[in-house]
C-alpha cells in the first residue's frame, strides 16, 4: 500500500517537512511512500496511492499554484480518489501569516475530490495539519513524521476494510 507525499518547495522548508512525513509513512508496516515534487506527480501516482499528503508553502493564505495545478491537471482521477485518505502540511515565514487557511485550501480540494481528510495527531496539536514558521524545528519534524504515520495507519485500515467488504460481496455473488 502506498501514500503519495507531494510538495512544492522553493526554499527547502516544505521539502524538509515532506521528507519527515514520508519517513512517518514508512514507519507503518505494509506501507510505502511515494515522495514527489508537485511538478513530477503523475496520474499513476494518484491512482496507485491509497492516500495523498500534500505540502505547500504559504502563498497569500493559500496553496502554491504548483500544488493546485496537480489537482487541476488530475481532475479526471476524481472518482478513483473518492474514499482515499488526504492530508496536508505547510510552511510559512511568519508565526501567523495564513498557515491555517493554506492547510484548509488543500483540504478543501481533497474534500471536493471525495477524499477523507485527516488532521494532525492530537499529540502534535490536533488541528488541520502540520504547519511551521521558518526553518522546521526538531519538534516540527517529529510532528510531521507523526502526521505521516497517522495518515498511513488510517489509509491501511480503510484499505483493509474496503478489501474485506469487496471479498464478502464477491462471496455473496458467487
Amino acid at each position: 500500500m502506498k501514500i503519495l507525499v507531494m510538495y512544492y518547495s522553493r526554499t527547502g522548508r516544505t521539502k524538509a517537512l515532506a521528507e519527515a512525513v514520508a519517513s512517518g509513512v514508512e514507519d507503518v508496516e505494509g506501507m510505502s511512500s511515494i515522495l514527489r515534487e508537485a511538478e513530477a506527480v503523475t496520474e499513476n501516482d494518484f491512482r496507485e496511492s491509497d492516500g495523498v499528503i500534500a505540502g505547500s508553502p504559504v502563498y497569500f493564505g493559500t496553496m502554491a499554484a504548483e500544488v493546485k495545478s496537480v489537482f487541476d491537471r488530475l481532475i479526471g482521477t476524481r472518482k478513483e480518489m473518492a474514499g482515499k485518505v488526504g492530508a496536508a502540511f505547510v510552511s510559512g515565514n511568519h508565526h501567523t501569516g495564513g498557515k491555517e487557511t493554506t492547510l484548509l485550501s488543500i483540504l478543501q480540494v481533497m474534500v471536493i475530490y471525495g477524499m477523507l481528510t485527516v488532521g494532525d495527531p492530537i499529540e502534535s496539536g490536533g488541528h488541520y495539519g502540520i504547519a511551521t514558521a521558518g526553518d522546521p524545528s526538531d519538534d516540527a519534524l517529529r510532528e510531521a513524521r507523526l502526521h505521516g504515520r497517522r495518515v498511513a495507519e488510517i489509509a491501511r485500515t480503510f484499505r483493509r476494510g474496503r478489501d474485506s467488504v469487496n471479498r464478502e460481496a464477491k462471496e455473496v455473488r458467487e
